[in-house]
Order: structure tokens, then sequence, then C-alpha cells
């Protein structure tokens, strides 16, 4: 259906819908076969296409939102210097291929659209995943979706070609592009290719030229999560590496996360009377200082799977400290490249590219040549892009480089943005094309490109991104693959943990003795902060959840936590907020008139035991400088934390059965009383010594 003439293809105003994506497509999948033809019709020069708008559409249509283009055209005509300089992301989710019908539109959905419309054609093909766009700010922390295309089939050509138009069109509007980044996958490596990029050790080529033949460089990242999560299955294949007469054994991390209760029998502390149980954290990051600290303690101790494994605490001490830079954490949390860091920093590098050059599995053949290499690959074009831009980026105002934020080149904004789509898609399976693009008009509709605005990459879930998008790479992940287990139910030693506080008991309402009473519900706070611990992914609010001895291990990975009758005593904020819902329920629970069953009243008791709380004395005090390591918004750790404790609560309260699954006999309880002191150290009332 395209016309033949070439004075047809001259004028681009004149270009039928079907001109346009012939051109389109074209130029995106095939540049060089676009070149080619260019020399026998006059396709526009491939710089035109980007100046064009058959691209773009100013409603959430596929193709790049105009809108939003316009949005930061207007931050920096304003002089706004934060909105000067981004790193564009990369990421494809998966769709579900179905022909729908758009009664408004009064047209087909579900075909492969990039922008310049769908094909209006029997041999249409359905489109089976969307590839999305967004710019991140890189000293500041603003976001902007940048624009989706539906796709049946990509390639790294095609998607390199895509990046290149996104970064004409930010160049365009005044942004101007430092980095990109992509998974570090298969698809990932094949787009850095395609860009000019080289990953071999020898020859690292980190930047990519654009516009082709250009002196301006552009760094290339590869997603930091994604390349742990290789390392991890490279380091689980192989069992055990070696180098340069060191040796890391996977069989010590499965060891560590198989670590069963231990009783300590030894006084903890001076001046401690108390007997602990030893348990590890399950939430700690596989490559993370806590796991290092562990791996040493239980050398120190003794324990026969924990001997020789210097190489291993060596290792992931190593890949920790990678992550620090990567993740802008622990010394680098605020600002990663200060001058005084960036010596220590380079000095990191060298030692991990020596490390990993020189690995070797068990028959001596080198890693970085096999078939896992894409994960350590990965880390070694990432360090050296960052030493590119650390050398070669000037703010405007002749600020260096040190203020370049390092999270701005992983793949966690767009993260959080895919999973707030797909929460507003409705469904837990893969969106069709209709359901993806309704999704995406609600959140651009609601987007800020205000940093830190919640809406810049949508709602962020409960637990942010990052916990979220680590869970493979925690220790309760490892231990789930080789000892997957049922989830934990309460020991029958106390069974009047639960009975004593059942609304319907009648030795609950006859109690006169306070003592069984404050031990009934510390066990059954003890049970919540245990049921609250299997599915935490963060380490340092599940070690808030108990009673510990901090005093023992600087780290939280692993912990030393007092035990009564076989359930962990919980912290002294947990027996608070226990004791307040107790409370709460007693006062509002017998209260006529009211459906006891609705969800309405089920939030009203949660409403009062805020209240209760408010103006209390401050919770987790262990938390208070944790608030500040990730966004700063109502929705944080530490009050999500304490609805989720309160909800936990009140659900075993309402129906202690179904949750503690116990069997109360008849007749009267057999009730063990404590011997000697309280096994809390301090007033359980009192919540300044969680």
């Amino acid at each position: 259906d395209l016309p033949r003439e070439l004075h047809s293809w001259r004028q681009m105003a004149d270009y039928s819908p079907e001109m346009r994506q012939f051109a389109c497509l074209l130029h995106l999948y095939h540049i060089k076969a676009y070149d080619y033809l260019r020399k026998i019709l006059p396709l526009p020069h491939p710089y035109s296409l980007t100046k064009q708008v058959w691209l773009s559409n100013s409603e959430a249509a596929a193709g790049f939102s105009s809108a939003v283009f316009l949005r930061l055209q207007e931050q920096v005509e304003r002089g706004d210097q934060a909105y000067r300089y981004c790193t564009v992301l990369l990421q494809d989710t998966s769709l579900q291929k179905q022909q729908e019908w758009d009664p408004q539109g009064k047209r087909l959905t579900g075909f492969v659209d990039l922008g310049a419309g769908i094909l209006d054609a029997d041999e249409a093909p359905l489109a089976s995943e969307a590839i999305i766009l967004m710019a991140v700010g890189i000293s500041s922390p603003w976001t902007a979706p940048l624009g989706y295309f539906f796709v049946n089939s990509t390639s790294g050509r095609f998607l390199a070609q895509l990046l290149r138009q996104a970064i004409n069109k930010l160049n365009n509007v005044g942004v101007v592009v430092l980095a990109v980044t992509s998974g570090a996958c298969a698809r990932g490596a094949e787009t850095a290719r395609a860009l000019g990029i080289r990953t071999d050790p020898r020859r690292i080529q980190c930047t990519f030229q654009h516009p082709p033949g250009s002196a301006r460089s552009i760094a290339y990242f590869f997603d930091v999560c994604h390349a742990l999560q290789l390392i991890r299955n490279a380091l689980q294949c192989f069992q055990q590496v070696e180098w340069l007469g060191d040796t890391m054994r996977w069989q010590h991390v499965v060891e560590l996360a198989a670590l069963r209760e231990q009783r300590v029998l030894e006084p903890c502390s001076p001046g401690s009377k108390g007997r602990y149980h030893l348990k590890v954290n399950l939430a700690t990051l596989l490559f993370s200082e806590g796991v290092a600290e562990a791996l040493e303690h239980l050398q120190k101790l003794g324990l026969a799977s924990f001997q020789n494994c210097s190489g291993t605490v060596k290792f992931v001490r190593l890949m920790s400290s990678l992550c620090d830079v990567f993740y802008s954490r622990g010394l680098y949390k605020k600002e990663p490249l200060l001058a005084g860091n960036y010596t220590k920093i380079s000095n990191l590098f060298n030692e991990a590219k020596s490390l990993f050059v020189n690995l070797t599995d068990s028959m001596g053949r080198y890693i970085i040549k096999s078939k896992r290499k894409l994960g350590f690959l990965s880390f070694l074009l990432n360090a050296e892009s960052l030493r590119w831009l650390s050398s070669n980026y000037t703010c405007p105002e002749g600020i260096p480089s040190h203020h370049l934020h390092t999270h701005a080149f992983s793949l966690d904004p767009l993260e959080r943005f895919l999973r707030a789509l797909k929460q507003a898609c409705g469904s837990s399976g893969s969106p069709t094309c209709a359901a993806f693009q309704a999704a995406y008009h609600k959140l651009l509709a609601s987007c800020s490109l205000a940093p830190g605005s919640p809406h810049s990459a949508g709602t962020a879930s409960p637990w942010d991104t990052s916990v979220c998008r680590s869970r493979a790479l925690t220790l309760g992940s490892i231990h789930t693959q080789h000892h997957p287990a049922p989830g934990r139910t309460l020991a029958p030693e106390y069974p009047y943990s639960a009975g004593l506080l059942l609304p319907s008991s009648a030795l609950s309402n006859a109690l006169t003795d306070l003592s069984l009473y404050t031990q009934s519900l510390t066990c059954t706070a003890g049970w919540v902060a245990e049921q609250l611990a299997l599915g935490l992914q963060c380490e340092a609010c599940l070690a808030s959840l108990f009673e510990a001895d901090e005093s023992r291990l600087r780290c939280r990975s692993v912990l030393y936590i007092k035990k009564l009758g076989g359930v962990s005593l919980p912290s002294a904020s947990v027996h608070h907020i226990t004791s307040i819902s107790e409370q709460v329920l007693n006062r509002y629970g017998k209260a006529g008139g009211a459906n006891k069953n609705t969800k309405l009243w089920h939030l009203s008791l949660e409403q009062k035991v805020f209240q209760e709380l408010l103006g209390e004395s401050p919770l987790f005090p262990t938390l208070t400088n944790h608030l500040f390591e990730g966004d700063l918004s109502i929705n944080n750790h530490y009050t999500v934390l304490v609805k989720e404790i309160t909800q936990c609560y009140l659900n075993v309260r309402r129906k202690p059965a179904q949750h503690l699954n116990l069997k109360y006999p008849c007749g009267r309880h057999r009730l063990k009383r404590l011997k000697g002191k309280h096994l809390f150290p301090s007033p359980l009332g009192s919540c300044q010594s969680s």
C-alpha cells in the first residue's frame, strides 16, 4: 500500500499513516537497511525522525510521552540545574497476547505499536511485551517515565536505536544524558554491543559515542541487582571458587542460612545472667558486611562448619564494599564520590578486577571466560563507567562529579514504577495491552517530576523497592532453597500464651494472677514477632522485633535472643504495641451495636491503637538512623512495621485458633511459672530498651 513514486516521499508533512509506520519501523529495527534505502527513496534523515512527533503521543498511548518532555523542557528553561543531567533506564515487561475491542476508539487493540499507530491489516502481529524508558536525575532524585512501546520481538540493535531516539529527544529539550542502564541479561548485553560497548577485561570500552562519530560519549551501566543475582548463581553452580591462594566455598553460606537456633549457656556479656539463643537473621543480604562478620563470629565460636572460611569472608566483604559504592550506602551513603573517597574507591575497583580476572573453579578454569561470566563482567564495566564519569563529568557551576548519586544507575526507580503499574492493572499475571495502557494513563496523570515525590515513579510499596528486588539475595532465600519448610506454629510448651487472652475464655475473664497475664501477653507478642519475621526482607527491621543482646555482636545477621518456653521474647517496642492493642480491644471490643466482622470495625480498632500510640515514647530506637536510609515519606519502614504488628495482633486475637493452630484441653491449663527474675532486662512498658 506504499506509494512507489519518488515525489510522494519528499514532503514529510504529506506522509500517510502507513508511510510513517514504514519509516519508523525500518529505522528502529534495521538502521542499515534504512540508510541503504535512503539512497533509492528520499526517506527522512534519521535526525528528522526524532524532531517529528511520529513516535510521540500527547495522551498515554504507546510511544514517547510528549507531555513529559514538555515538562522537562519547562524545568530546564527555568534554570533548574537539577534537571540538566540524567541517566536513561531501559526495561521490558511481559504482556498477555490478546486482541480486544476498544469501544471508545472503535478499534481493535493488542497489536504492536511503536507510537506511529497500529498497522491496519490482518497481518498485524499481537504484542507480547512492553519496553519502558525512564529518565532519572543524577544530582537530584527526580524520575520521569519517557514512554513505552508494544512489541512482539526485540533485538539489541532495536533497543539501541530506541535508546538513541530517547537521548536525542532529551537533548532537544535541554537535558543531557550522561549514562544509560539496562538489565544484566542476554538482551542487555546485546544492546551494549550494538552501541559499541566492550566488556573484555583486557580492553573494556565503557562508553559509546552519540551521535555516532561525534566526540560526545555516554557511559553504560548494567543493573547491579541483576549482576549480583548472576554472581550468586555462579557461586552456587561452581560451589567453590579460588583466586591467588584464597578459596570461597558456597557451603559456608548454606550452613549459615541453615543454622538452627542454638542455646548459649555461658553469660553473653559481663553482668548478664540470662541465657540466650543464637538465631540467624534470614533477612540479611548475602553480599553484606553482616554476613562477613557472622561467619567470622561463628568461626571464633569453634563451630566445625565454619572453620577455614577466611576466603569466603574476604569475597563477601569485597562484594559488600562494591554494593556500598553502587547503592550509595555505608561510608558512601550521602555523597559516594567525595574527593577524599575517590582514591579509596579506585583502589577497591582495582582489587575487584584483580580478583575477578583470577577467579577459577575447582578445575582451574577461569570463570571470567566461562558461561557464568556476565555478572562479574557487569561489575567491571560499571566500575570503569563510574571512573569515567568521575573524571570527565563536571557540573555547570564548576562542581566536580563528587555529587553523582550512584543509585541513579540502577533499575530500582523503573522497577518501582512497573510494580505500581501492575498494581494499577489489578491482576497478578501479565496484563493485556488495554489494561497496561489504562494503568499507564492513570499513573502518568498523577506523575510529578518533583525530586522525591512518591508519584514521580509510581506509588512505592510498603517495603522499598531495593529491598523487594533483593529478596533472592537474602539468607532466607538460600535457606528456603536448601531447606524448604512449612510456616512456623507456636510451641506447644505454652498453650496458655494464647488461651489466657481468648475473649470467650472463662479463665481469662476470671484471671487474678497478673504475672500470668503478663506472661501470656508476652508470649503472644513473641509469636507476632516470629510471624512477621517470616516475611520481612529488611535486616534492621527484623532485628528490632526481638529482645536481643546487642553487646554480643555489632552486626544484626546473628542475633542472641531470649526465649520463653520455645517462643522468642519480643522487643519492648513490640510488646508495647501489642499491649496497647490489647487495651483497645478490651475497651471497645465489648461494646455492642456494631458488627465486629466488618472491615470497617477492624480499621476503627487500628485507628484507635494509633491514637493511643501518639504522644508515647519513641518506638524502635534502633531504627532511628534506618529511617533516613531510604525515601523520606510517611509510608516508611517504621510506620509500616507498627501497622503490621497491630494488624497481626488484632487478627490473632479475633481468630486465635485459626492463626495459632492450637487445641485447648478441657479443664485447667497447665501453667509454668518463670523462675527468678523476669526475662525482660527492662520494664515491659518501657519503649526505650528495644
